[in-house]
């Protein structure tokens, strides 16, 4: 089969495709540790985001993940009925809500370390070679979205 000039190369030569089913590896490979904690990974993506600073309101946590708050609403609510979280309304502006990990939630924090090392120990890949790989791909979001806008990247 012969391609056009403008034809996309095959899938597997895609970096994007590359990074999308590497997402998806790692999130299988996480996912008997995430069933044990009684997590999907959306909600220990969240956990991770009030892990680094707690009281952070709707908005602030879906920019930081990417999301929309519509998307990331139902999630806080499961995570609330769970008892790992919970939301109040910000005293000081009536439309935000504020969402704060519990004892339960911030315990979790102890229990997540394990996802890194089973990633590790599934890469077969050394610390310093994941960190490298980590950086590359973070400096490629962030020059992507600084091209097209839309989201303030994390540090």
């Amino acid at each position: 089969m012969s391609h056009q000039k403008n034809d996309p190369p095959p899938l597997q030569d895609q970096l994007c495709y590359a990074i999308y089913t590497a997402g998806i590896a790692i999130q299988r490979a996480y996912k008997p540790l995430l069933d044990e904690l009684g997590l999907t990974y959306p909600q220990y993506l969240v956990l991770n985001v009030l892990w680094s600073e707690d009281e952070q309101t709707v908005g602030a946590i879906a920019r930081t993940l990417a999301l929309e708050s519509s998307t990331l609403t139902p999630l806080l609510k499961r995570l609330e009925t769970s008892g790992l979280l919970r939301r109040s309304r910000n005293r000081n502006n009536e439309r935000q809500v504020v969402i704060a990990l519990t004892e339960v939630g911030r315990a979790l924090q102890h229990k997540a370390g394990c996802l890194s090392d089973a990633l590790l120990a599934a890469s077969t890949q050394t610390p310093e070679n994941l960190a490298a790989l980590n950086r590359d791909v973070r400096n490629l979001r962030n020059a992507v979205y600084s091209h097209i806008g839309g989201w303030d990247a994390p540090a």
